[in-house]
């Protein structure tokens, strides 16, 4: 569903750590073009993701603005997401990170923050669905594109346990190692209708959008606008197997590959022993979880739809 707002202020967030210090320059970039459009901005920084998350639902909290909008990557919009989720404030996004992907879900644009301030002048909004991630411990926390667990996420552990090198060596080499120790992951997963699958994965991901990691296609039938999540499973197999098969994830076609099954549910519960989730790059719980889509749950400022033939 879309409608139109009229967007005269806006407060813009900006976190100077996200997406590897190129945020301030593009925070500096919309407001400029934002304020040459005739919107008021409320430039504000977080000097952490816990301060930026603060400023984020004290903004939400008082209302006093037409939208929320995030300067960063996938990590940076997952922080708004926190905030917005739930209610009539919504979340412009200028894309300023590496993967971009919920960028490439809406068609946002990437590398040109002017353009991405005149879509958020424009007030065109899109009511989108979010995943909801319930931890054992009761805390929840939303996402708007990709949850990982398995190899995707044992690498993210790996990322952020190391102290060198920096930048996307760092992750590259997180890769290499968890590549060195791959192993089958046991994985115990119930779909809303009852079905149990227990086998030996290399991966599980949940997608409300297609894509993760800078446009690798997991799931790439996921609508975000119908009510469920698009589970896509990657069986165990040897490291010459895997090695052939992560490329395919870009072109989305390793479903059609007989080690790879689909399935679409509004909930799931995921569990394997001593595997953590991550979704949109960030740290969401230890297994097990539950995760459920929540039709309807944002509202995204996007590019006006093309129009309809006549």
């Amino acid at each position: 569903m879309t409608d139109r707002r009229t967007v005269t202020r806006v407060v813009l967030l900006t976190n100077p750590a996200a997406a590897a210090g190129h945020a301030e320059p593009a925070a500096r970039r919309a407001t400029a073009r934002l304020r040459a459009l005739g919107v008021e901005v409320d430039a504000r920084t977080g000097a952490s993701a816990e301060e930026s998350l603060a400023l984020a639902r004290a903004t939400v909290a008082t209302g006093n603005c037409d939208a929320l909008v995030v300067v960063g990557g996938d990590g940076m919009i997952n922080l708004g997401l926190q905030a917005t989720a739930g209610t009539d404030i919504p979340l412009g996004v200028v894309p300023a990170g590496t993967g971009n992907d919920h960028a490439r879900a809406y068609g946002l644009p990437r590398g040109a923050p002017e353009a991405a301030a005149e879509v958020v002048a424009a007030g065109h909004t899109r009511t989108v669905d979010l995943g909801r991630v319930t931890a054992a411990d009761g805390s929840r926390r939303w996402f708007g594109s990709v949850l990982a667990s398995g190899f995707d996420s044992l690498v993210s552990d790996r990322t952020n346990r190391l102290r060198w090198p920096h930048g996307r060596m760092r992750y590259n080499l997180a890769i290499a190692v968890e590549f060195a120790n791959l192993r089958p992951l046991p994985f115990r997963i119930t779909l809303a209708d009852g079905t149990v699958i227990a086998r030996d994965l290399t991966l599980a991901a949940v997608g409300n959008t297609t894509s993760y990691g800078g446009g690798m296609l997991i799931c790439p039938t996921a609508d975000p606008a119908d009510g469920l999540l698009d589970v896509t499973l990657v069986d165990a197999m040897p490291r010459h197997r895997i090695a052939r098969f992560f490329p395919t994830l870009f072109k989305g076609t390793h479903v059609e590959r007989r080690e790879v099954t689909t399935h679409r549910t509004p909930s799931l519960r995921i569990d394997s022993p001593g595997i953590t989730a991550y979704a949109d790059g960030e740290f969401m719980a230890a297994l097990p979880i539950d995760v459920e889509a929540v039709p309807a749950a944002l509202r995204l400022l996007t590019p006006a739809p093309a129009p309809t033939p006549a």
